[in-house]
């Protein structure tokens, strides 16, 4: 007779939050600027709580300066999940609709197109890991590589809704999103 593991299965699909940059254009940590009295973190932590699927925030990669691909490695090296959809932690105005979409997608690598290629939210099948530690290895850290090399399909959102990108880098955008805050609360 086979004996039963009481160990939990992994989940389908986890979101995997991006914190542990260094935030050099924004002269602060991203993930601790506050926007409408919450964190940027605590914003985008919500939208992902709202798919329903588990939620991890990487804080620290396992190897320093390797930028979000190294949080990308990090994560697959601590998550169970068979699929993981990725999110910055300064993107606060992703609807959870928007991951979900992207979490969904049947290509085993899915990303955001933006204006710059392919961007964020992503998705990532466990089988991409291999990929992502090859890649860390050679040096390359490019997620516009990444996504080549796994022959990604891209989703483009709605320009209706382009503004849920608005992706936080500088302080220029951060007063921007300040005041998308501000109307918002005003309308």
């Amino acid at each position: 007779m086979a004996s039963r593991s009481n160990a939990p299965c992994p989940p389908a699909i986890e979101v995997v939050i991006l914190a542990g940059g260094l935030s050099t254009r924004m002269g602060r940590d991203k993930a601790r600027l506050r926007l409408g009295g919450r964190t940027l973190l605590a914003h985008v932590r919500a939208a992902a709580r709202a798919t329903g699927w588990p939620v991890r925030v990487v804080r620290r990669d396992i190897g320093p300066r390797r930028g979000p691909l190294g949080g990308v490695g990090t994560a697959f090296q601590r998550s169970r999940a068979e699929r993981l959809v990725f999110l910055p932690c300064d993107l606060p105005f992703v609807s959870a609709e928007w991951i979900r979409r992207v979490g969904q997608g049947r290509a085993r690598a899915v990303f955001t197109q933006t204006a710059e290629g392919a961007g964020f939210p992503f998705a990532l099948a466990r089988d991409c890991a291999p990929v992502v530690a090859g890649q860390l290895s050679a040096g390359e850290f490019s997620l516009q590589r990444l996504a080549a090399k796994l022959k990604a399909k891209r989703l483009r959102l709605p320009a209706r809704r382009a503004e849920e990108l608005l992706n936080l880098n500088t302080p220029e955008d951060w007063a921007r999103a300040r005041q998308r805050a501000l109307t918002s609360a005003r309308c």
